[in-house]
């Protein structure tokens, strides 16, 4: 059997770079083309620096495009439902790395996203992106969606309490998440403007951020609030989720529901060392790998569960996630072309 054919749509920004450096270091994988209006003509390099040497591909016009076995899109959100016929037509499985797909329900779209959806008859066709949720639809879809980074975070910090039943019926759950810079793409906005944005703190969003809609949709919560804040770092998320549990539980409790959720998850570490700085999930160590850290502290006497997930928000949180959604619905190892580690020190 040959190799997977693959290109992407919208290769030129941060998901797209992570996209191809990873598949042009697939086993299974040719990247076939790498599309960009914006940089038509001009080699893989001039937008992705670290692929010096490593490719001479050239990034194509859409108008260029040819069909393939598999197509990622990459494009900002609110394109790819208006095109999904076009593309459609010039591969049989895709990958949308947007939020176009990512909900099911046509009503909490239009709540969290503040309009219509331009193909909702294309919805229940889309897989949803996480394989620690979906991966036993992603074996046999054909469109899988891709997923929000801070939804992530939290589904994975979470999913634990979630699966076990040890969440209290009647308390909210509120994730404080700390994101990096990397995450609102690679257009420039005043907040990203180098001397607003180094050494700052910043709350950009303490309510009402749209990848609550994620996690009301993959775990049932409806009382569930994300609060976003930005901080220093380029890549990263850590998801500090607080959640009461229900009277009763122990920390064994909770160890046998983190152990039975993810010990045999191939992307899913549990962090949680009695001494020493790493001790906790921290998103530093994860920059560039597809792991997920993930943690949990217990306050008995208030019932309190502090659980943390640590991430890569351009990896575990898009792009990773994205190649290892493929590689399942292609019958692939789950864990080809990602099994880098991170960086240490960083």
């Amino acid at each position: 059997m040959g190799r997977l054919r693959v290109s992407i749509v919208g290769a030129s920004g941060y998901t797209g770079g992570e996209l191809l450096r990873l598949l042009l270091f697939h086993p299974h994988v040719e990247v076939a083309q790498a599309i960009s209006n914006s940089y038509a003509g001009e080699f893989i390099h001039s937008q992705h620096p670290n692929l010096r040497k490593r490719t001479q591909l050239q990034f194509a016009s859409r108008d260029a495009i040819k069909e393939c076995d598999a197509l990622f899109l990459a494009m900002p959100h609110g394109e790819t439902q208006k095109q999904i016929e076009h593309w459609a037509k010039f591969a049989p499985k895709i990958v949308d790395l947007s939020a176009d797909f990512r909900l099911r329900d046509t009503a909490l779209y239009e709540r969290w996203y503040g309009e219509k959806h331009a193909a909702p008859h294309w919805l229940p066709k889309f897989v949803y992106g996480l394989p620690e949720l979906r991966r036993e639809e992603m074996k046999t879809a054909n469109y899988i969606s891709g997923v929000g980074c801070n939804a992530t975070a939290s589904n994975l910090a979470l999913l634990p309490l979630v699966k076990a039943d040890l969440l209290h019926p009647i308390k909210p759950v509120v994730v404080d998440i700390k994101t990096g810079s990397s995450e609102s793409g690679a257009t420039v906005n005043p907040g990203s403007h180098h001397p607003e944005k180094s050494h700052s703190v910043r709350s950009y969003a303490p309510t009402g951020h749209r990848h609550t809609a994620e996690v009301i949709q993959e775990l049932g919560l409806h009382d569930v609030h994300l609060s976003m804040t930005a901080v220093d770092l380029v890549r990263g998320v850590l998801a500090t989720a607080h959640a009461f549990l229900k009277p009763g539980v122990t920390e064994k409790d909770l160890w046998r529901a983190y152990r039975a959720a993810y010990g045999n998850e191939p992307f899913v570490r549990i962090v949680k060392d009695r001494g020493g700085i790493h001790r906790a999930p921290d998103p530093k160590i994860l920059a560039g790998s597809n792991f997920a850290d993930v943690g949990f502290e217990l306050e008995p006497e208030s019932g309190r569960c502090v659980a943390l997930a640590a991430i890569d928000n351009l990896m575990k949180g898009a792009s990773g996630s994205a190649v290892q959604a493929m590689n399942i619905m292609c019958g692939f190892e789950e864990t080809a072309g990602l099994e880098f580690p991170g960086l240490h020190p960083l």
